[in-house]
């Protein structure tokens, strides 16, 4: 008998999706994470194929006081060309056109891997926007972690802020000014932002024994690539100790380093500017804020704070309302992509 591969769905998966009177049942996406950076990044068409290529200033021309009848001699700048890659995110589902003919509701059945697939891609595209390493996996493309993972001699230095924490779990947030000029996601030239979804209909798919069967299928690709053209639209803050947090004892105060996140960014206009954190990092800020506008807190030596926050309602560039807590205006985000175990960058 012919075995499927383990990317195919079963019967047993069939029989776990439908409710007691034979529909889909509505699932409960207990693996569904906010990420929410993507409502925030700007989506730019690269001038390759392949990605993006982008001239940096890197020297400004040299310029002299001048005296009568006497000259001065010419200088110019410098720039550098940087190329950006994109990477291609793909994933195919398949399912048995059989199992569908069973439960008699194939278009919800669909959605409902669907969706999951989708929020797989989706996970893994803010993980690699924040962790991706083309050192280690050429396949990718650069996350913000690896260009801001070191504090002594790098040349980005004065945008990652030390929060303290020596050990391995350790958090971090961002803050990213979105813009073409400054910080923006780009896909190959000639093709589409974003996920694109594509039904296949029914086709002939070969099982793990060469075995042949007609299968629904879709396909899911994702080209994305991350181009941080001027560094300093960036701000990282490392090393955030999330034990001592929250235990709320010798813990980082969170308020005063987003002010100092801030103070980074050059400018504030034509960019979008949002903070990216995790869960944990998003509730304990706002306890830090409570304790501070009830008299501050010994343990963490907070003190206000409580009045530069709101929540408010916030449309995306995608025109979903949402509820939004944000710091002196500028929006807060939860990424759980984030992690609580980073070890101590240096």
């Amino acid at each position: 008998m012919a075995t499927l591969a383990a990317g195919n769905l079963t019967l047993l998966d069939a029989a776990k999706r439908l409710d007691p009177n034979g529909n889909v049942a509505d699932i409960a996406e207990l693996l569904s994470q906010m990420n929410d950076v993507l409502e925030d990044a700007v989506f730019l068409e690269g001038n390759l194929p392949t990605g993006h290529r982008v001239a940096i200033r890197t020297g400004l021309p040299a310029v002299y006081f001048r005296q009568i009848n006497a000259g001065v001699p010419t200088s110019k700048s410098t720039t550098a060309q940087v190329d950006e890659p994109t990477s291609l995110l793909e994933a195919y589902s398949e399912i048995d056109t059989k199992l569908l003919s069973l439960n008699g509701n194939d278009a919800s059945f669909r959605m409902s891997e669907d969706v999951a697939f989708i929020e797989a891609l989706n996970q893994q595209q803010v993980n690699t926007l924040l962790y991706g390493n083309v050192a280690t996996d050429a396949k990718t493309y650069t996350g913000l972690a690896t260009r801001y993972g070191t504090i002594s001699g790098a040349g980005n230095a004065q945008n990652i802020i030390d929060a303290g924490g020596t050990g391995s779990v350790n958090t971090s947030m961002y803050l990213v000014g979105w813009g073409k000029s400054s910080v923006f996601c780009t896909y190959p030239k000639g093709s589409k932002a974003g996920l694109t979804q594509t039904d296949l209909g029914v086709d002939t798919v070969i099982d793990a024994n060469g075995g042949r069967f007609q299968a629904y299928r879709t396909h899911f690709v994702w080209e994305n690539g991350l181009v941080v053209k001027d560094w300093r639209y960036a701000v990282r803050a490392a090393n955030i100790d999330t034990t001592n947090l929250v235990a709320e004892s010798s813990a980082a105060n969170i308020v005063k380093i987003l002010v100092k996140m801030l103070a980074r960014i050059p400018s504030f206009n034509n960019v979008r500017l949002a903070f990216y954190v995790n869960r944990t990092v998003w509730e304990m800020l706002m306890i830090q804020a409570l304790n501070a506008s009830g008299g501050g807190n010994s343990a963490t030596g907070t003190s206000g704070g409580a009045g530069a926050l709101s929540i408010t309602d916030a449309v995306s560039q995608f025109g979903t309302t949402t509820k939004t807590l944000r710091f002196m205006g500028f929006p807060i985000r939860i990424v759980d992509q984030l992690l609580n175990t980073e070890a101590r960058v240096v």
